[in-house]
């Protein structure tokens, strides 16, 4: 192809960047180790000397050797490849956000890593842009002058997804879940601000969302090559996808919840961020911990670590202070940690947990606002985990087990003021930490329930939950572990309920103690007349197939363990929450606890 004729070829891309204006290529790899470097090569001699532009490959937490290879083509190209990482794989949608955070250019390409589609199509798409004065142009099978190699098992889920999403939704669009769409920067942030799907459904959340509010969405030709996907049509992921739909309609037209999310800038001046971390010294969660801040989007920020004695935590790209405490509290360690830091908001991490890289970006922005006082997150569990672990993360994200409170365990919508929220994963503003004296050092645990009722309350500042100021939490496994930790949590919520009634004293925390109670005068009064002992057991009954059925699982294994879990989580929350109740003091107030984490492989 002669000069002129690659020029006129990019003519509608260059018109629609402008002067000022360039494409970053977003390209979400799992499991790519084999392709993904000659992908990225493939990407950037197609765009290089025709337009400005930057490849953003982001490895979704590969267990392969997908990063290093991403590593390898940044080295050769620094100028062009800029990659991100994802510690642990959250999702195709998780990913993309990720690298839109670090994009920069004013159009985004969103390009699915394994290239089954050929970017040689980007200039029609840019074509179909310019024709259409369209801010999205997504690719599409369904499209006449499309090229694709699918299978028939494929086209046909395909096409009973499409028939439900013109039913619910009504988008104007024949094909959602393509791996290729190009966006113009204010349309996609317009959608992102507002997604909270993270793994499938994604595509039709973003383009939902961008519809609902005006943005025109055109469909482009593909020339695809289905190849060797590494995801596959399984029945889990079909059940999720359909479960994520649902919940967009649900958001979409009955909620009417996208348009009333509170959309905020970032902060003209960046603020700097103490990340707090008690711990009792090193340890592998506290390095997992570490390497995850080292892939913050974030710059602005510090890293406290307060461990009983001097240790050495190695070298880290950003500024760590090892600050040794002595056996104490972890509040009282949170409360040193307060004293010592120099930014402006305080971020508190457990250090058996670690977050995604945009944790600190999400949650900075809301501090512009001056009546929000502090910012919190999901504590969601790791994939990785052991069964028992998973099978713990599991119980406490049942609705019968959390309800209202699932959205401490599972990314829900935005929040715009809770006040009750654990120190997992919680951003405060630093003044507002000091005016109220820090963390309450008599109580372990429960001392995070006092302080955010203290900032909600007492000073009188918002606290919001975003469910992409997300860290994973790894979980104490079923039983002994899980029950024990459930036992504490109940023990200080019943005694709460008479000392600090604000935020304790509700009928959630209540039922599990009414359950028991149930349980123990029910089977008294069975006794005394059959017509009582089969009411007796129709209500037990009924109550072992809802949380049977709130349980399910494919995996028949982790069907059981985890409905056993969920009985067994009911019976020692209740009888815990009664014992606080009726206590005049917690053992706490009199005699020190040690760290969870020196117990955590014993406990």
């Amino acid at each position: 192809m002669t000069t002129q004729n690659t020029k006129n070829l990019w003519s509608a891309a260059q018109a629609c960047l402008g002067a000022t204006g360039s494409l970053s290529v977003i390209m979400p790899a799992y499991g790519l180790e084999t392709v993904i470097e000659r992908n990225i090569e493939t990407v950037c001699r197609l765009l290089e000397g025709n337009i400005p532009f930057e490849v953003l490959p982001v490895d979704d937490g590969s267990r392969d050797g997908t990063a290093t290879a991403i590593r390898r083509a940044a080295a050769r190209d620094p100028d062009h490849v800029h990659p991100v990482f994802v510690q642990v794989n959250a999702g195709k949608g998780n990913a993309l956000k990720c690298g839109f955070a670090a994009a920069r250019g004013s159009h985004i390409l969103l390009l699915d890593a394994d290239l089954d589609l050929d970017p040689v199509r980007i200039t029609t798409f840019f074509d179909i842009m310019a024709e259409k004065q369209a801010a999205i142009v997504i690719g599409s099978k369904r499209h006449p002058d499309s090229v694709i190699d699918y299978p028939w098992h494929r086209r046909l889920s395909s096409a009973v997804y499409y028939t439900i999403v013109r039913l619910l939704i009504g988008l104007p669009i024949s094909d959602t879940q393509t791996g290729m769409k190009l966006f113009t920067r204010e349309a996609l942030a317009w959608s992102f601000e507002r997604m909270l799907v993270k793994t499938f459904a994604f595509d039709l959340e973003v383009l939902s969302i961008a519809h609902a509010q005006g943005y025109k969405v055109a469909e482009a030709p593909i020339e695809m090559h289905f190849g060797e996907k590494v995801g596959c049509l399984s029945w889990t992921n079909v059940k999720q996808v359909m479960i994520d739909t649902l919940a967009i309609f649900y958001r979409l037209r009955i909620l009417r919840y996208y348009d009333s999310v509170e959309i905020v800038p970032p902060p003209e001046k960046p603020l700097f961020v103490s990340v707090v971390i008690a711990c009792p010294g090193p340890s592998p969660y506290l390095t997992e911990c570490l390497e995850a801040l080292a892939l913050q989007t974030y710059p602005h920020f510090e890293v406290l670590v307060l461990p009983d004695a001097p240790c050495d935590l190695g070298p880290t790209p950003f500024a760590l202070h090892v600050i040794p405490t002595g056996k104490i509290r972890p509040a009282e360690k949170r409360n040193t940690g307060i004293q010592q830091a120099r930014g402006e908001v305080v971020a508190f991490l457990d250090d058996d947990a670690y977050p995604v890289p945009a944790w600190i970006e999400q949650a900075i922005k809301y501090f512009t606002l001056p009546d929000v006082g502090g910012v919190g997150g999901p504590g969601v569990t790791p994939p990785g985990d052991p069964f028992l672990g998973q099978a713990s993360g599991r119980v406490y994200a049942n609705p019968l087990v959390s309800g209202n409170y699932r959205h401490r365990y599972l990314g829900d919508r935005v929040r715009a003021s809770i006040d009750d929220f654990p120190s997992c994963n919680l951003f405060v503003r630093t003044d507002v930490l000091r005016a109220i004296g820090g963390y309450r050092t008599d109580f372990w645990p429960g001392e995070d329930t006092i302080l955010c009722a203290d900032i909600a309350i007492g000073q009188k500042r918002r606290i919001i939950y975003d469910p992409w100021v997300q860290v994973f939490h790894h979980r104490r496994p079923l039983f002994g572990p899980h029950l024990r930790q459930i036992g504490r949590y109940a023990l200080h919520r019943g005694y709460f309920a008479k000392r600090f009634p604000a935020t304790s004293l509700r009928i959630s925390y209540l039922i599990p103690t009414f359950f028991v109670l149930g349980l123990v005068v029910g089977a008294v009064l069975a006794c005394l007349h059959p017509w009582l002992r089969i009411a007796y057991f129709a209500v037990l009954a009924f109550y072992m197939l809802i949380t049977f059925l709130s349980s399910v699982s494919l995996s028949p294994a982790r069907w059981l363990v985890t409905w056993l879990g969920v009985m067994a989580t009911h019976v020692v929350y209740g009888v815990r929450f009664a014992q606080g109740l009726l206590s005049r003091r917690m053992p706490c107030e009199v005699a020190a606890f040690d760290h969870p984490s020196e117990t955590m492989a014993n406990d």
